[in-house]
């Protein structure tokens, strides 16, 4: 076991600390050598460490309240994975945010490719015009091999959500409770499917409930886990502008869907646009100021993929990103739909293509690149 992985409980016992963050958890770490070390410190130590006595008593009573090894025991039993800002798999982005957190809990995944992702906010209670700007621009977005990362919201951040995953996309939401605390409540069932297939994330550990002073500080996190946020509606006291201040003061880029004069939903975008921020009326107006036009092909994949049978090999070449329906595969293949059907099944537990809704299918990203069986069907041995 190396250095970080024994100090890493430590790390997650100061997270429980609320007086501790990202100056007080560095200083820390460079005044004590390890964490392990500052938690068994005396409180006299702390203090000549340079805290002050509010922050060394909520340091003792948490040292009173919890176990170090009994939170990687609840983090284990949950799936959950604790990454410092030592880690590898610390997201690159984040770690150039001034405020980062010591501590990210993420539930799911976080993966290389999600350094191309653009946060989608907006108002809770969208119009029409808002909810259809949300589902098209996060659905092309996830299309265009763009993670989505937003809050679990109700209004645009659910409907952002569901259209990255309806796309077989990324979708990343940033929490402001722990990320076993899914709230709102009615989004237990979206946050399963986002950590199935992305991830839930978060600086607050298990078990914090959401309360209203967590959300303005977990809006940095929102902006600074992507290269741009996208605002997609909102009054003129939003709270989506505190994730518009980030942004700026990140210097990541802010797009804005335009909207009706006439319409409060439309006053902030509208706003903001005035202000500088850059109009959006397709999706393209985004990857191409973040230089995201070939985000799927930017990532690592294969030059050639092997099937391991004819008709998956059919199948593949007929798929590529735009869906296509079972029948349509059909069609192309010359092959029965049920044998489509059971091949599609196969490939989908191999994560080589994505049912995207009604019978569609598209090829996963994963999965790019030209088409050749792996081995041809060998022939039946003649017997004299």
């Amino acid at each position: 076991m190396g250095a970080h992985e024994r100090d890493l409980p430590y790390w997650v016992a100061f997270s429980r600390v609320p007086s501790v963050g990202r100056v007080r958890t560095g200083l820390l770490e460079q005044r004590f050598g390890s964490l392990e070390a500052a938690w068994a410190a005396p409180e006299g130590e702390l203090r000549a460490a340079g805290l002050d006595n509010g922050v060394v008593h909520a340091i003792a009573q948490t040292r009173g309240e919890i176990h170090p090894a009994d939170e990687m025991a609840r983090l284990e039993a949950q799936g959950v994975t604790a990454l410092t800002w030592h880690a590898d798999g610390y997201p690159r982005l984040l770690r150039e945010v001034e405020d980062l957190p010591p501590v990210l809990y993420v539930r799911g995944e976080l993966t290389p490719a999600d350094v191309r992702s653009v946060t989608v906010i907006g108002t809770r209670n969208p119009t029409v015009y808002g909810r259809e700007a949300a589902q098209h621009l996060a659905g092309d977005l996830a299309k265009a091999g763009v993670t989505v990362v937003s809050g679990l919201a109700r209004g645009v951040d659910g409907i952002a959500h569901r259209a990255a995953l309806e796309q077989g996309g990324r979708t990343i939401a940033v929490l402001g409770s722990g990320v076993d605390v899914v709230y709102p409540p009615e989004h237990a069932r979206l946050a399963e499917q986002i950590a199935a297939s992305g991830a839930l994330a978060s600086e607050y550990a298990l078990g914090t409930r959401p309360d209203s002073r967590h959300f303005p500080r977990r809006n940095r996190l929102l902006s600074g886990l992507s290269l741009g946020t996208l605002v997609i509606e909102g009054g003129e006291q939003s709270g989506a502008l505190i994730t518009v201040r980030s942004a700026l003061e990140q210097n990541r880029e802010v797009f804005c869907v335009p909207g009706s004069i006439y319409s409060p939903m439309s006053r902030l975008t509208n706003g903001l646009i005035a202000q500088g921020a850059k109009l959006v009326a397709s999706v393209e107006d985004i990857l191409e100021e973040l230089n995201l036009s070939g985000a799927a092909a930017q990532a690592p994949l294969p030059q050639t993929l092997e099937a391991d049978t004819p008709a998956e090999a059919l199948i593949l070449g007929a798929l590529d990103m735009e869906p296509k329906h079972v029948d349509e595969v059909s069609r192309t293949t010359e092959l029965a739909v049920t044998e489509v059907m059971g091949t599609l099944a196969i490939l989908e537990i191999k994560g080589l293509v994505r049912q995207v809704g009604r019978m569609n299918y598209i090829r996963a990203r994963e999965a790019a690149g030209a088409v050749r069986l792996a081995s041809p069907p060998t022939q039946p041995m003649e017997t004299a």
